[in-house]
């Protein structure tokens, strides 16, 4: 094998044809990223690793059709992971909102919440593509402040840091965070 052995565009091409020692190193490269992205938005391990497997099945039947001008392979997994992630999600909801009847009244004060519940569900998992990039420290803020809907001082409380520090791991995952995700606004932090 030459220089470009572990390139994963190459990864990608010999993967479309079958090659499984490819997929294997594929795999290796990109399974921490993929299994730490779907931690994060799943909150479960169990259906993580469910997801990771889904990931890498899709990634192995669909590597013909990855384009190297349309974004990297980390971007092209992360996509798919997103993607899978998001209808992880639908299904679960549908599997618990299927479980209460219809005349319960804690249903019916919950089922105008259905819809911004998904939207918010797949901001988290856009977020969340985006934070599996970031340094542990700040995507850690980040996470506290996104999904737990922390104040900066009750983030600097809990982790035992100075304000100070808190705020400039927001600053700097927020400015990363505004690249990776390109023109949007990642709102509900500030």
């Amino acid at each position: 094998m030459g220089l470009g052995a572990d390139d994963p565009s190459d990864l990608i091409k010999r993967i479309a044809q079958g090659d499984r020692e490819s997929f294997g190193r594929f795999y290796d490269l990109y399974a921490p990223l993929v299994f730490t992205l779907a931690t994060r938005v799943l909150r479960s391990r169990t259906e993580a690793e469910d997801l990771l497997q889904d990931v890498f099945l899709q990634a192995w039947r669909q590597a013909g059709s990855y384009e190297k001008g349309r974004g990297s392979p980390e971007a092209w997994l992360i996509t798919i992971t997103r993607s899978r992630a998001i209808d992880k999600l639908r299904s679960v909801r549908r599997r618990d909102k299927g479980i209460v009847p219809s005349d319960d009244p804690a249903y019916s004060e919950t089922a105008g919440r259905v819809e911004s519940g998904e939207k918010e569900s797949e901001a988290k998992v856009m977020v969340g593509s985006a934070l599996a990039r970031l340094p542990d420290a700040q995507a850690r803020v980040l996470e506290l402040a996104y999904f737990d809907g922390m104040s900066q001082s009750e983030i600097a409380a809990r982790l035992g840091e100075p304000l100070g520090t808190v705020k400039t791991r927001m600053r700097d995952g927020l400015e990363r965070l505004r690249g990776f995700l390109g023109a949007k606004r990642v709102s509900g932090v500030s």
